[in-house]
């Protein structure tokens, strides 16, 4: 694993914080947990395809759940889909605004995405 790999995998270890979710019932705010919980498991064997699939359930389950859409933006990113991991990394910061882990992880995706954009117009 590269250097930028174990700082992405390590953003997305950490990126299990508690989001609001006013409204929403217990056990559904446990399930989505759940799902980022095991997300991270498989993750960190490698198994970007997975722990994706488990990222959206969680956000299916609980649409404000920020530490969700911050692990999609890392795994997108990790998998070559750009696009989808800009819309969930500005996603997890609408929700938490103020949140710097995952300010830090859109500002690093965005500086090495506009390099790549710029050697390939």
């Amino acid at each position: 694993m590269n250097n930028r790999m174990f700082i992405r995998t390590f953003a997305v270890v950490c990126a299990l914080v508690a989001a609001g979710g006013a409204g929403l019932a217990a056990d559904e705010r446990s399930d989505a947990r759940a799902q980022v919980e095991f997300g991270i498991e498989v993750c960190r064997s490698g198994l970007w395809q997975e722990a994706i699939y488990r990222w959206e359930r969680a956000v299916e389950i609980d649409r404000s759940y920020a530490a969700a859409w911050n692990n999609l933006g890392i795994a997108y990113e990790h998998e070559g889909m750009f696009d989808k991991a800009r819309d969930a990394y500005e996603r997890a910061l609408d929700l938490e605004p103020n949140n710097m882990m995952i300010q830090q992880n859109y500002d690093l995706f965005r500086e090495i995405n506009d390099r790549i954009n710029e050697l390939d117009p």
